[in-house]
């Protein structure tokens, strides 16, 4: 693939991102965009017909006698994705120099 036609499918592709990200705040200016666990325990009420009850109490949440402020999760969850990112890095940048490596003991 030439490098000019490449560089049209990125930006058409980041293009598509903010047009998919962005698009429902404008069309739906009021709707309420709940997490996973909002809407799975709505359904566990729904289906059950008594109000879901957890479990257990995160252990975060028992050793500090309360909910984590929101600004704390946030921080975690970036957190999270930052290891995780760096490890997939790590595996695919592996894979790529083993590539390497093996093209050039073939021509070797």
């Amino acid at each position: 693939m030439k490098q000019q036609s490449r560089k049209g499918l990125v930006i058409l592709l980041l293009a598509a991102v903010l047009l998919i990200s962005l698009l429902p705040l404008f069309l739906l200016p009021g709707a309420e965009f709940g997490g996973s666990d909002d809407a799975g325990s709505q359904m566990v009420a729904e289906v059950t017909g008594t109000q879901y009850e957890p479990w257990f109490t995160p252990v975060l949440e028992t050793a500090l006698g309360g909910e984590l402020p929101g600004e704390i999760e946030s921080l975690m969850f970036c957190v999270q994705t930052g290891i995780g990112v760096g490890v997939i890095a790590f595996i695919l940048g592996r894979w790529v120099e083993r590539k390497k490596w093996t093209d050039k003991a073939g021509r070797e």
